[in-house]
């Protein structure tokens, strides 16, 4: 077996993993200990999937497509963030600062650069594919560059953060199945129609996803991110006064 096919191996093996702990978290109760468990081994996977994902998109982009090596490499980099995001959300929920802190901006600019990349060649190429996914980067980078300068809006940012992280996640990784698992179960579903599903099919799944699990989990943060604010602004003004005082 060439060290090639190894690599293909290994990064489908571990796409199954990715699947099953997913959805393992996914269905297990917020907060309980097999929801714990099954998200931190599926970060662990996430991980392992993503290091020979690089070699893959080596590949791809000097003996296939350089525009498709090109997308391959964007696909990590913003499944890389939603990692980075979902996994800092829950540990740093107690400390805004440290998780919106430098890496945080530069994943943010890193993302819009790259969607801007993305968004060119789709234009270029006329590829739906790229340009629908070019959004992820460019409204994920302006959403984190928003966040880290305006700071949370309400108490439970963190699981805001978290959900549409590990949301993100989920597409990744559901793209990788419906691609190339199961075509390889069900070859009969292989074919253009099934890539255009396969592609977009988990992002729009994944946007409405997000709108249900949001009035689920954060239906309330409106008026306690009104409180939020009021009480921020209230402790900016006396460490004002404070200051000038001291002066």
């Amino acid at each position: 077996m060439s060290a090639y096919s190894m690599t293909v191996l290994m990064h489908s093996s571990l796409g199954a993993a990715a699947l099953l702990t997913y959805w393992v978290a996914a269905l297990a109760k917020k907060g309980s200990g097999p929801h714990k468990l099954a998200g931190k081994v599926y970060v662990a996977v996430m991980i392992g999937l993503l290091l020979p994902a690089v070699p893959l998109s080596i590949n791809a982009f000097m003996h296939f497509s350089a525009s498709f090596g090109a997308f391959l490499f964007y696909l990590l980099l913003i499944t890389a963030t939603a990692l980075w995001q979902g996994w800092y959300a829950t540990r740093y929920k107690r400390d805004f600062a440290r998780y919106a802190d430098n890496r945080f901006r530069l994943l943010a600019w890193a993302n819009i650069a790259a969607g801007l990349a993305v968004l060119g060649l789709g234009i270029a190429t006329t590829s739906p594919i790229f340009i629908g996914f070019s959004m992820v980067g460019l409204l994920g980078g302006r959403g984190m560059l928003r966040l880290a300068k305006a700071g949370p809006s309400h108490p439970r940012w963190w699981m805001e953060q978290h959900l549409g992280a590990m949301l993100g996640c989920g597409v990744a990784t559901h793209i990788a199945f419906l691609q190339i698992g199961l075509p390889r179960l069900v070859p009969s579903l292989a074919g253009p129609a099934m890539q255009n599903i396969a592609w977009l099919g988990p992002l729009v799944v994944a946007g409405l996803a997000r709108v249900w699990l949001g009035r689920k989990y954060l239906g309330g943060t409106r008026d306690a991110g009104a409180v939020t604010r009021a009480s921020t602004a209230g402790r900016h003004a006396g460490a004002s006064g404070q200051v000038t005082s001291g002066n």
